[in-house]
Order: C-alpha cells, then sequence, then structure tokens
C-alpha cells in the first residue's frame, strides 16, 4: 500500500510541443516546501487540483543547493490530490516536500533584515499595498506579492490583517494568476446595502489582470477575505489599472477612480459590476487616490484630494463624477515610499495610509516591507492648505524605555544619547538651528535626517520654513532595522529611506548649531511575537 504522507510520480507528458515533469501529493500537511535558486532560469509551474488547471506561476526552481525556501500554504487542500505541473527537469523537483512547518521557522521575524515595527511578508516579493479596508474589527493589508522569489513576477494578492495596525497576521494568498493573467493592484470595500446581490456586508475586491492586456476584475467574500469567488462577468472593463473604488453618499453611487494615461479616469456604478465613464483629470500615473478630508479639522470646510503612487496631489471639488482641481500639483512624501493607499470603511472616519517602502533586503528569503501606518489631514500653512502626514497615535503602543531632556545643548545631548543602545527607535524632538544654515541626524556613522538652510532641503526635498525668519522644526523619526522614516514639523514632509550600511558603531548623533529645545527617544518593541 502506497504512504499517502508524499505520493509523488514524474511523467513525461508532450504537450503543446514541450515535454512536462507532473509532480503528484496527497496533501497531508500544511505546506510545501520549495527550494529555490536566484541563478536557476524561471520556469512554468501549474498547480492543479482536480479539474482547476488555472493557477500557476514562473518559478526559479532550483537544481543544485538552494539560495533559500519558499512555501506554498496547502492546508486548504488537505486530503486532495495536487499536481505540481512543471516545464522542465531539475533536480530540485525531487525536493520538494510537505510539511507542517516552513523552512526557517525558527527563525522566522528574528532574521538580521527583518523590520520588527513594519509588515513584511514571511517569504517573497512584496510591492503595492492593495485592498484596504476595515470590516468586522479587522484592518486587512492585501499587497502585491510574489510568494516564490525575493524578485518582482507572479503577482498574487498577498493577505494579512491586524486589529490595531500595528500587529499582522499573515494568512494565504488571496487572488491568483489565472486565465486572465496576473493579479496587479486593487482596492476594496464592503457592500453595506448588497447593492451587489452578492451579499450584505460582502468584502468586495477589484483588481487588475495583466495577461495579454490590462483588464478590470472583482471578486466577493462573505468569510471576512479568507476565500473570495471571481466574479463569472469578469473582466469588468479595460485596458487601464489600478482600480480603486469607494462609496460616494451624495448620491448614492459607487465611484471608481482608475489609472489611464497619465490621467484619472472616474467611473460611476450603481451594482459594482457595470461601470459607466464620466470624466478624466490629467497629470498622474499609477495607483490613484482621491478621498475628502476636512481642513485643520473643520467638518464644516472639506476637500477633496487626488494623488497618485509618486505623492503628487491635487486639491479640489468632487461631485461624484468630476474632479475639479482648485490648486497647483504638490507633494508631500520624499524617498522610497510608492504606491500608497488609504483604508476604506474606517471607524473612525480618519484617512490612514500604507505605503510600499521600496527597501531591499539583502541576503533575505523576503524584499521589500511596508512602511509605518500613517495619518493624513489637511492644513491651513503660509503657502496655502496642504496634505500632512503622520505616524497613528497607535506608535506609541510600541514604546519601552523613554528618554527625556529639555533645553540642552548639542553636545549634552549627545553625551546622553551614547546611553541609547537600541536600534529600533521612536524619535521626537524640538530643534533650532543658530544660523539657519544646517542641522544633520546621524545613526552609526551616517546622516538621516538632513537640512541644507542654503538651498532649503531636507534629504534633497524642496522646503519652505512655516515661520518667517525662523529656523525651528519639529522633527519626528522611526527608525526600524533597515529603514528610517523622518517627520518634518508634524509632517508637513514625510520621508522615507534605506538605512545605508553602518560606518561606525555610534549611535544617534546630532551634528551643527543646534539647540535643543526637546528630545525624547523612545526604544521600540518588536510587533512580532518570540
Amino acid at each position: 500500500m502506497k504512504t499517502l504522507l508524499q505520493l509523488f510520480v514524474f511523467t513525461t507528458i508532450c504537450q503543446s510541443g514541450f515535454a512536462q515533469i507532473v509532480k503528484e501529493f496527497t496533501i497531508e500537511k500544511q505546506y510545501l516546501n520549495i527550494p529555490i535558486s536566484k541563478s536557476e532560469n524561471r520556469q512554468m509551474v501549474k498547480f492543479v487540483t482536480g479539474s482547476d488547471t488555472s493557477t500557476y506561476s514562473v518559478i526559479r526552481i532550483a537544481d543544485k543547493a538552494p539560495d533559500y525556501w519558499v512555501f506554498k500554504d496547502v492546508s486548504e487542500l488537505k486530503g486532495k490530490i495536487l499536481k505540481l505541473v512543471f516545464s522542465k527537469k531539475v533536480n530540485g523537483i525531487e525536493n520538494i516536500y510537505q510539511s507542517n512547518q516552513i523552512v526557517g521557522q525558527d527563525s522566522l521575524y528574528k532574521e538580521v533584515n527583518r523590520p520588527q515595527f513594519h509588515f513584511s511578508t514571511k517569504r517573497g516579493w512584496v510591492n503595492d499595498p492593495n485592498g484596504l479596508v476595515y470590516h468586522n474589527g479587522e484592518y486587512h493589508l492585501f499587497y502585491q506579492h510574489n510568494p516564490f522569489e525575493t524578485e518582482w513576477e507572479n503577482m498574487h494578492w498577498g493577505h494579512a490583517v491586524s486589529k490595531d495596525l500595528l500587529h499582522w497576521n499573515e494568512l494565504n494568498d488571496a487572488l491568483y494568476p489565472d486565465t486572465l493573467g496576473t493579479i496587479f493592484s486593487g482596492s476594496a470595500v464592503i457592500d453595506h446595502n448588497n447593492s451587489s446581490g452578492w451579499g450584505k456586508n460582502a468584502l468586495v475586491a477589484f483588481y487588475t489582470t495583466a495577461g495579454k492586456k490590462m483588464q478590470q476584475n472583482v471578486a466577493f467574500s462573505n468569510n471576512n477575505g479568507r476565500t473570495f469567488t471571481k466574479y463569472s462577468g469578469n473582466p469588468l472593463l479595460g485596458p487601464d489599472r489600478d482600480p480603486k473604488v469607494f462609496w460616494y453618499a451624495p448620491t448614492n453611487t459607487w465611484v471608481m477612480a482608475l489609472y489611464n494615461e497619465n490621467y484619472v479616469a472616474i467611473y460611476n456604478s450603481k451594482d459594482l459590476k457595470k461601470w459607466d465613464f464620466k470624466s478624466k483629470t490629467k497629470g498622474f500615473y499609477e495607483c490613484p487616490e482621491l478621498f475628502e478630508l476636512a481642513i485643520d479639522g473643520n467638518q464644516n470646510n472639506k476637500k477633496w484630494v487626488m494623488v497618485a503612487a509618486s505623492g503628487t496631489y491635487m486639491i479640489g471639488s468632487f461631485d461624484g463624477a468630476n474632479f475639479k482641481p482648485e490648486t497647483g500639483k504638490y507633494f508631500y512624501t520624499w524617498g522610497a515610499q510608492y504606491a500608497a493607499q488609504t483604508y476604506n470603511n474606517m471607524p473612525d472616519g480618519k484617512r490612514v495610509q500604507i505605503g510600499w517602502g521600496r527597501i531591499d533586503q539583502p541576503s533575505m528569503p523576503f524584499n521589500q516591507m511596508m512602511l509605518f501606518p500613517n495619518e493624513l489631514s489637511l492644513r491651513t500653512t503660509r503657502e496655502g492648505v496642504r496634505l500632512y502626514c503622520e505616524p497613528i497615535n497607535q506608535v506609541n503602543q510600541l514604546h519601552d524605555k523613554i528618554h527625556k531632556w529639555t533645553n540642552s545643548s548639542i553636545t549634552e545631548v549627545n553625551e546622553e544619547l551614547k546611553n541609547v543602545q537600541a536600534d529600533l527607535l521612536h524619535i521626537t524632538m524640538d530643534i533650532e538651528i543658530d544660523k539657519g544654515l544646517g542641522a544633520e541626524i546621524f545613526y552609526k556613522g551616517n546622516p538621516i535626517i538632513y537640512y541644507d538652510g542654503n538651498f532649503n532641503r531636507f534629504n534633497g526635498a524642496p522646503y519652505i520654513c512655516e515661520t518667517p525668519g525662523s529656523f525651528r522644526f519639529n522633527i519626528e523619526i522611526l527608525l526600524d532595522k533597515n529603514s528610517v522614516e523622518g517627520y518634518i514639523d508634524h509632517g508637513k514632509l514625510y520621508i522615507a529611506e534605506a538605512l545605508k550600511k553602518p560606518i561606525s558603531e555610534n549611535g544617534i548623533e546630532l551634528k551643527g548649531d543646534i539647540k535643543v529645545h526637546s528630545i525624547q527617544v523612545a526604544e521600540m518593541k518588536s510587533i512580532w511575537k518570540p
């Protein structure tokens, strides 16, 4: 009698002009562990269960010793037969095995470059956040995910959930490539009134498939996003991409903002299936966002913000079908952030975003990260109304030991900072530059936040001082394993960058003709459970 722990059969099948290798498993454990080699060419791998042959990826299966291992969660297939169909034979096919643990389970979230208070996937590549939505007590984070490599490819929607926007539980991938193509970016809504017919309070995801052409699609979930059913009428429309969908209450209409050849196109729908084109706004590229914010917290004075992947934005009015810009085009972010998306259906009405941190994770079996969740607001400045970006208040829940100093010289502060040995930090400071020409904040020998008063720049980004003749700044810094985020003057400018390789053992240091009005350094706790 053949064992059911792992049944595999190699078969050569002549189909479509090339040989295929089949490996068959009777699934009894949670994961398939798969060896990967960065030097091996990609090959097509189909995942076949029963008559379903639509799920596929291209994978660098190792032929010799693997560079790292990835996994596929197959827990939903227990007791069923899964066939892996390969386009060519390499030795690593024989090394794929079932287990209730992934390779590296004992060091998971403790890897040397693992971000400790930012989300990163267990294995593989991540980029754009997708489908940010709050539902039934959970914040959903979907994201562009290649589960089989640390490079861009094989776009799935990865999935994680959180109760507090800090601590994340990574779930199985939510959307897989199919016959229409791989799964590109999109958004999610809660259909409170069952306008789609898919169920009251269904979680509905909109996404782009990238096959022979870009097309918009929809899938729905009635079990809190744990599984999705793709709409039989897909695709909905095309060839644009990156649909951002939200409810516009004044006209009882669903709105879709869609990227189209350097425009943001607006569509309307009553049932989330049939969409009618309404208007275009030029000057934006990829991953559009459109949302309303109160100015200076005044709920009787609101404006709409249109923003795209680069972080450039316009402020204006919106009637559900047409966005009318009322200001020029500005930016609020600088550096590594890209394709940030904001949450739909927030319980407190706040506008919280998460951005993709384009930051490499060297020599790790995972790559890239999500930046810290930030709250957006509109505030009046001397130059007019501008978009601000600050870390969510929950950041304080991660504080451990706290150090504080007030009205100190830079020499005194630097001496005290030598006693801070932690490498996970949340720093807030109120500093004044005596001659207005420059200030630098260093970490392990490298400048992480630096101001050039001659050219009015923070980390290279143009910056206008709010008070004439004053060079006093509020600076907030989040420092993780290999990333730094800086918030200038309560988020008037948001900077995200990779940490450079250390060139000294020194921790935080301040340099320049600086008076320190106040500084607080909080050592941060990890979000990952031991």
